[in-house]
């Protein structure tokens, strides 16, 4: 048991931060593959308020709704699942996607969108999702939610690549224009 508590959440947006963009901010090294050991990990969360044991490391990570980090089998390494802009190989084979994939953003980027498609930005991939409520809920992180469909079918046949994170997000390098449309709920 901790000698504070900590706020799940905050250490969830922390955790988010430095496995995901910013290791060196508190000093962690990460490998190639995005692996930071926990034994390291846990005393620079200590020095930063977050005095956890192992076990409520693998309760944050476990109850986590959209399950962004994952701790190895053998229980001495911990990564995020995707969404890094620091460049690591996280190992995802190439696989054929769905036929449709989601994407949740907001109104204001929809002009853009239709400009340029969707690109990964400042992160590795472009993130999809098969279902619609994860799709919404993407999108109304950044205001009121669009919903676009993404024909990865298509895509596939055309050549794009695409993988399949261990929480289950599709990734891709970006999506053209020609393959995004809206998503009608009929």
């Amino acid at each position: 048991m901790s000698s504070q508590p900590y706020n799940a959440l905050k250490l969830s947006r922390f955790l988010s931060l430095i496995l995901r963009h910013a290791p060196e901010s508190i000093g962690l090294e990460l490998d190639s593959q995005g692996w930071a050991k926990i034994s390291q990990l846990l005393p620079l969360l200590k020095k930063r308020g977050f005095n956890l044991s192992f076990n409520e490391l693998a309760s944050i990570v476990q109850s986590n709704n959209k399950q962004r980090f994952i701790i190895s089998e053998d229980k001495q390494k911990i990564r995020a699942n995707q969404g890094h802009s620091i460049p690591i190989d996280l190992g995802y084979a190439e696989q054929k996607p769905p036929a449709i994939l989601l994407h949740g953003t907001a109104t204001r980027f929809i002009e853009s969108i239709f400009q340029q498609g969707l690109t990964k930005q400042k992160r590795h991939h472009a993130h999809l999702s098969t279902d619609l409520s994860t799709a919404v809920s993407v999108g109304k992180r950044y205001g009121k939610a669009v919903i676009l469909c993404i024909d990865a079918q298509t895509m596939y046949e055309h050549g794009y690549r695409f993988y399949l994170s261990t929480n289950g997000v599709w990734l891709t390098e970006q999506v053209p224009v020609d393959y995004i449309s809206y998503y009608d709920a009929r």
